[in-house]
């Protein structure tokens, strides 16, 4: 994958986070958040690694934001609160499994169309 489509994505999904909040309150917002949290680990994965196969990406995005998620059970430390949450909620799950579901066809798809054209 090309990495500056792949840079220019993760700028648009924390974009995407940053108007959701800023436009909605609630479930909706918290939710939307989340599925955007996991859907930017899998860009930056995409980024660091372009080969990467969409199905792995996916795993492996998911994994780290239920990992983050279940270490909330713990203490988080103050300054990294704002960025990994302090809080477990398990609904929260469902929506980073949510996030690296929408990745993994739009990757598959976007790798297919690189690989024609080059």
């Amino acid at each position: 994958m090309p990495r500056l489509p792949t840079a220019l994505t993760c700028v648009v999904i924390v974009a995407c986070g940053l108007g959701v909040r800023a436009l909605w309150d609630g479930a909706f917002s918290k939710y939307a958040g989340d599925a955007l949290y996991t859907a930017l680990i899998y860009a930056l994965l995409v980024l660091a690694l372009p080969r990467i196969r969409p199905w792995v990406a996916a795993a492996v995005s998911a994994g780290l934001s239920w990992a983050i998620e279940f270490a909330q059970l713990g203490e988080i430390p103050e300054p990294l609160r704002p960025v990994l949450g302090s809080t477990f909620n398990p609904p929260d799950l469902l929506w980073y499994a949510v996030g690296a579901a929408v990745c993994w066809p739009a990757h598959h798809r976007l790798r297919a169309r690189h690989a024609e054209q080059g």
